[in-house]
């Protein structure tokens, strides 16, 4: 099945639930006529397989582009918006687009290495289709591609991660398979979580859709104007990143009154570990329980959660979700004891089909039997309830996103005035981790922090770029000659 049916099916027996708010309301039944109009207008110029990248925020623009690529069985890859032209010229030569939908405004940017003839406004597509008639979703396996997203891998360095149909399908399932995780036709749903990262793409519109339930986009996050967005609009399923729960319970009691939250029945945390402090002061003071989760871009992305038990457990990341399997591997390459670390892998129809172009790194994280190496380390209680304890990549999480040292250090090293970097992350009471980086100048060079910041906004997403720079005599090295981080991060 095509994922775009399988998403719009439980709308099509309600076609009059509101399916967006973003802020007009948008039914199941207009989405309908408007994904019909952009499939039909793509299928004119683009083949099943070929790849299609969206350029949206958090809006109507991005889900019909999403659901209008997948009916016609193009491979959906989208972008962050607000990432620099540099970047998102690096990331369109990975995956050599057909074309580049784009949202309101964005179709203007001047995109290295792409011809403006293959960049689409998305009211430009709707307008070219016709609308009279449905548009049938062109018929896909489940292994045939329907996105791919750029993520870390297991080398650190960013490739786009190849997800199925089915592996998209099956993870919507099994959240919806948990009745304790399941979205409800009557639900509302928070879209804070950007659209082009798998936690929103997957868990908020996937999930959402999929269930019927209504979606609310934020197109930018503040705090205070989206508790109250929750009041207002009713919400009842609160998906976001520690970050955000963090901010909402710095502000002011005034600016975010206790029943804020108070519609809310389910909200869960993922994309970076919960702080115990943050979920208990939540709980404390809007009377809302936080369920802490863990998930990969390369699983779709759930893998545990501690909704599957109606309390929280501090410091855990929950249990596995129906039809996910997972088990604890020690250095050795056997089940780790009783009470003992070892390596996260994981099993499901859910997990993805590997790397793009990129036989090695697929190799190294997709192992004998289906299994998927996740370079995290936890420890299982009795119950099989995990905690995480460390990761084995160098990948950073600010605010719920992945940045990876070798793309920032890789941008800092191009500066005449730079010798060597190396950038690690540091504990931040905020954003849960920070980037900084470590330089050492060329001979009488005296690159500053202004400098390097200034430097790195050009040319990186501004959550990627130092927020400190230390410039140093040397890095610190193995006997191979191996910069150690871990050395870094003391």
């Amino acid at each position: 099945m095509n994922l775009a049916s399988f998403l719009l099916g439980a709308g099509a027996q309600r076609p009059a639930q509101s399916a967006l708010r973003s802020p007009a309301t948008l039914s199941y039944e207009e989405m309908f006529e408007r994904v019909s109009g952009h499939a039909r207008a793509l299928a004119a110029e683009v083949q099943p397989g070929e790849r299609v990248a969206i350029l949206a925020g958090n809006d109507d623009a991005f889900a019909l582009a999403y659901l209008a690529v997948l009916a016609v069985g193009a491979i959906a890859v989208p972008l962050n918006p607000a990432a620099p032209d540099a970047e998102l010229g690096r990331q369109l030569d990975v995956v050599e687009p057909a074309i580049v939908v784009c949202g309101p405004g964005l179709a203007q940017r001047n995109l290295p290495g792409v011809d403006p003839s293959r960049v689409r406004a998305l009211s430009d597509v709707h307008a070219a289709g016709d609308t009279t008639e449905a548009f049938t979703p062109v018929e896909r396996q489940d292994d045939d591609l329907a996105v791919l997203l750029f993520t870390a891998g297991t080398a650190g360095a960013p490739r786009p991660a190849m997800l199925t149909h089915g592996n998209l399908r099956a993870n919507i399932e099994q959240v919806q398979s948990h009745p304790s995780t399941r979205r409800l036709g009557d639900d509302v749903v928070l879209g804070v979580l950007p659209f082009f990262h798998i936690y929103g793409l997957n868990v908020v519109l996937g999930v959402g859709l999929a269930s019927g339930s209504t979606i609310v986009p934020v197109a930018h996050f503040d705090p205070v104007v989206t508790a109250r967005v929750v009041a207002d609009e009713r919400v009842t399923v609160l998906p976001a990143v520690p970050a955000t729960f963090r901010a909402w319970v710095d502000a002011s009691p005034d600016a975010v009154p206790p029943d804020s939250f108070a519609t809310v029945r389910l909200a869960v945390s993922g994309a970076a570990p919960l702080p115990a402090e943050v979920e208990d002061e939540f709980r404390r003071r809007f009377g809302v329980a936080v369920h802490d989760g863990y998930g990969l871009t390369e699983t779709a992305p759930v893998v545990t959660t501690s909704a599957v038990d109606s309390t929280p457990r501090p410091g855990s990341i929950g249990a596995p979700l129906p039809g996910i399997e997972v088990r604890l591997v020690d250095a050795q390459g056997a089940e780790a004891l009783a009470g003992d670390p070892g390596e996260i892998w994981v099993r499901g129809p859910n997990v993805f089909a590997g790397y793009w172009r990129d036989p090695d790194a697929t190799a190294a994280t997709l192992v004998d039997g289906g299994w998927l190496r996740t370079g995290d380390v936890a420890v299982a209680d009795d119950d099989g309830f995990l905690r995480l304890v460390d990761r084995i990549k160098d990948t950073i999480i600010v605010s719920g996103f992945n940045v990876f040292p070798t793309e920032v250090e890789d941008v800092i090293r191009a500066r005449a005035d730079v010798a060597e970097v190396a950038v690690v992350g540091i504990p931040d009471a905020r954003t849960g981790e920070r980037v900084k980086a470590f330089v050492v100048p060329e001979a009488a060079a005296t690159p500053t922090l202004a400098d390097i910041q200034s430097w790195c906004r050009e040319r990186l997403a501004r959550y990627k770029c130092p927020v400190e720079v230390d410039v140093v005599a040397s890095l610190p090295r193995g006997l191979a000659g191996k910069v150690l981080r871990r050395g870094l991060r003391s």
